[in-house]
């Protein structure tokens, strides 16, 4: 028994359960509004799509870290807010204000050379004004935030700039009950009513993350920005399950099989022999690797169902395949292997790869390569009472993947 097979894989997005999700978290925190936040590529699930699906679903901003992702929404076409936060010197400034971006200002270099650039422009920019109230990485600290705002209000009142937003991060929302949640909260309240104090009249104060939007109510102030939550995702295991905060993934990877051979007791499977056979058995070789965003460590833990029947990974992921002992029993060349997705037929979840791996799974989906093409589903609405489950038993196969005659290639932003 030595056959192959042509087709390797794809990483299936629903956007069907994603607009649940986001009417979800809508209900969470329904006196605020909802920033979907669709960077590194939508973690992973493709920006543009996903931007769609969400605002369809009443999210009323997009975010994004970089520039450049935030005007590539804009040359997909898509209007509305748009917010980004991730800037260097020297950055397209200019740009983002002819595309009526709004851009994060954590320092005073950031208000010099937006206030130039929107001069050069001849247009007002819209600020936000970032507070550093702890997490300790981007944002203005405490000590000069009164030069900063100082600033920005002197640039407000000479028309170059809109002071659209105050708004901060938190470091430890997805730990319940951590005392640097109250301090931050504490902290963010005294640098706003600074701000506004200084005649500061902002649009939005945000706060809350994707954790603090399900657990920390009084973070909601005016605006949530939901980002692995939306995804349907937990933002700790600790919070909760996602079916716990009504939450349903929304990617799921599978590869199609390109092997499958006997193998005597005894025989090395991948590099450095880490695994050896015990006995006369089946592999099964995945065409899936590091390449492609699978992690290496998880190497001899990952788990995969295939045929119905949890397996792990027999040795090291290599670049761009691992393998799978199948325990004797015979799987066609060419079946799913189902690495993550809801579970509903008993596969495994992202979060089930990232205790493989150590690590989390806003890291499992977000490292999926541009080479795995994914595939969309339910890319128009049906009624505002969708579910992501009558979608899934509606289109579903067999083995609970949909068929993927529409595979297209990743989108490129």
């Amino acid at each position: 028994m030595n056959e192959t097979a042509s087709l390797r894989a794809r990483a299936e997005i629903d956007l069907a359960a994603l607009r649940a999700n986001v009417r979800a978290l809508r209900a969470r925190a329904a006196g605020a509004q909802l920033m979907a936040v669709v960077k590194s590529d939508a973690y992973g699930h493709g920006a543009v799509p996903c931007a769609r699906a969400a605002l369809e679903a009443g999210a009323t901003w997009l975010g994004t870290a970089t520039p450049h992702e935030a005007l590539a929404l804009r040359a997909a076409g898509l209007g509305g807010r748009v917010m980004c936060w991730l800037w260097t010197p020297g950055g397209p400034w200019r740009e983002a204000i002819e595309a009526d971006i709004d851009v994060s200002v954590s320092g005073m270099w950031a208000l010099r050379e937006v206030v130039a650039a929107a001069e050069d422009a001849g247009r007002p920019a819209r600020i936000q004004l970032k507070a550093d109230t702890g997490l300790g990485r981007n944002g203005c600290q405490p000590a000069d935030w009164p030069e900063l705002v100082a600033a920005a209000r002197t640039a407000e009142q000479a028309g170059t700039v809109r002071i659209t937003g105050l708004w901060s991060h938190f470091a430890c929302a997805d730990e319940p009950g951590h005392p640097s949640i109250a301090a931050q909260l504490g902290v963010y309240r005294d640098m706003v009513a600074y701000a506004e104090k200084a005649g500061v009249e902002p649009e939005v104060r945000h706060m809350a993350n994707s954790p603090a939007t399900l657990t920390v109510p009084e973070s909601h102030f005016d605006l949530v920005r939901t980002g692995i939550a939306m995804y349907g995702i937990s933002p700790s295991p600790e919070l909760g399950t996602p079916a716990d905060f009504g939450l349903r993934p929304v990617m799921t990877l599978a590869a199609s099989i390109a092997l499958v051979k006997q193998v005597p007791a005894g025989h090395g499977v991948s590099y450095g022999h880490h695994y050896t056979t015990s006995a006369e058995t089946t592999l099964g070789l995945i065409p899936l690797g590091y390449a492609d965003g699978i992690p290496r460590h998880a190497s001899g833990r990952g788990p995969v169902l295939v045929g119905g029947t949890l397996r792990r990974v027999a040795g090291r992921v290599a670049m761009d395949q691992f393998v799978v002992d199948l325990g004797g029993d015979v799987v066609e060349v060419g079946s799913d292997a189902v690495l993550f997705g809801p579970g509903d037929r008993g596969e495994p979840s992202a979060e089930d790869w990232a205790e493989a791996a150590g690590t989390i799974a806003y890291e499992i989906v977000t490292r999926i390569g541009g080479r795995v093409p994914r595939v969309y589903v339910n890319e128009t609405p049906a009624d505002q009472n969708e579910t992501p489950a009558d979608q899934n038993e509606a289109q579903a196969g067999p083995d609970g993947i949909r068929a993927a005659e529409n595979e297209s290639p990743p989108d490129p932003t």
